[in-house]
């Protein structure tokens, strides 16, 4: 191997670790990141072992890896004619990838939170029942009723902006600076 061949693979490891150190500030695991990078930087889908072998994690560990990115929307499992392994891609567009990454956590929070509110109000329903409530409590439950419709308000408003994101509706107020086509070179 060359020196300037040595050189520029050290640069797509710095990149992968750049990708890595990015997923972690969006709340993702920088494995999931690094492997995303290596996918990335490969141009081309992996199979586990290749991922296994690229990383030094086992089979097992990069199958929850792998299936961690396709919960988050980052990767999915392709077939290619003639192999007869599992192929996982990821995406190649940045801005769909960050997409794809904040409106899956929104989306779990959201989940989340729509639980507990059904909870809540189940539990805010018995206490209305009780007939022997006194002022103060009716006074609490009606701040409480107050607050869980603020909560389902604050939740309605992050799927609306969920579905901004998804719908690429975001690039009409955030434009994306266009370079042209990476083959272009």
């Amino acid at each position: 191997m060359t020196n300037v061949e040595k050189r520029l693979k050290e640069s797509k490891s710095q990149f992968v670790e750049k990708i890595a150190d990015n997923m972690h500030a969006f709340g993702v695991s920088e494995t999931i990141g690094r492997v995303l990078g290596i996918i990335y930087m490969n141009r081309e889908p992996m199979t586990l072992d290749q991922l296994s072998e690229a990383t030094g994690m086992s089979k097992m560990r990069m199958s929850q890896v792998v299936r961690e990115m396709i919960e988050l929307n980052i990767a999915k499992k392709v077939f290619r004619k003639g192999v007869r392994k599992d192929l996982i891609q990821v995406e190649d567009d940045y801005y769909q990838t960050f997409i794809s990454l904040f409106t899956s956590n929104w989306q779990r929070a959201v989940t989340k939170s729509r639980s507990f509110e059904r909870k809540l109000q189940k539990d805010l329903e018995t206490i209305e029942l009780d007939d022997s409530l006194s002022k103060e409590v009716i006074e609490e439950k009606k701040e409480l009723d107050w607050e869980t419709k603020e909560w389902s308000d604050y939740y309605d408003w992050i799927n609306r902006l969920i579905e901004f994101f998804e719908s690429g509706e975001i690039f009409e107020h955030v434009p994306i600076n266009e370079r042209g086509n990476k083959n272009d070179k």
